[in-house]
C-alpha cells in the first residue's frame, strides 16, 4: 500500500516539476529564436533601405536577396509552436542570412564585446 502511495505521489510531483521546467525551457528557447530572428530582420531592412538609393545590377540582386530573406521572416510561423517544419524552416532562413552576408561581404557572426557572452549566427 505504502509503495503504491508513494509511487503516485512521486509520479504527480514529477508530472508538476517536469511541466514547470518544459515551460521555463520553451520560453527560453522560443526567446532565443525570437531574438535571432528579429535580428536577421532589422539587419535586412536595414540594409534594404540603404541599397534603395543605388540602382546598379549588382545592388538590384543583392536588394532581390534581401526581399527574399525577409519574405521568409515575414512567413515564419511565431504564434504556431507545434509547426512541424519549424526548425527546417529556420535553417532556410539562416541560410539566406549567410548567402546576403556574402553578398554584402559581412561577416555572419555578431560579436557583442570581448566578453563570453557573444552572439554568433
Amino acid at each position: 500500500r505504502f509503495h503504491g502511495e508513494g509511487y503516485q505521489e512521486g509520479y504527480a510531483e514529477g508530472s508538476h516539476a517536469g511541466m514547470a521546467e518544459g515551460r521555463r525551457y520553451g520560453a527560453l528557447h522560443g526567446a532565443r529564436i525570437g531574438s535571432e530572428i528579429s535580428c536577421y530582420l532589422g539587419f535586412a531592412l536595414t540594409w534594404h533601405c540603404l541599397l534603395q538609393k543605388c540602382t546598379d545590377e549588382k545592388n538590384s540582386k543583392k536588394i532581390r536577396a534581401l526581399d527574399s530573406l525577409i519574405g521568409m521572416i515575414q512567413k515564419f510561423p511565431y504564434e504556431d509552436p507545434t509547426y512541424d517544419k519549424l526548425q527546417e524552416d529556420l535553417e532556410k532562413i539562416r541560410g539566406k542570412f549567410k548567402q546576403v552576408c556574402s553578398m554584402l561581404n559581412i561577416q555572419s557572426d555578431f560579436r557583442i564585446g570581448t566578453e563570453r557572452s557573444s552572439l554568433t549566427f
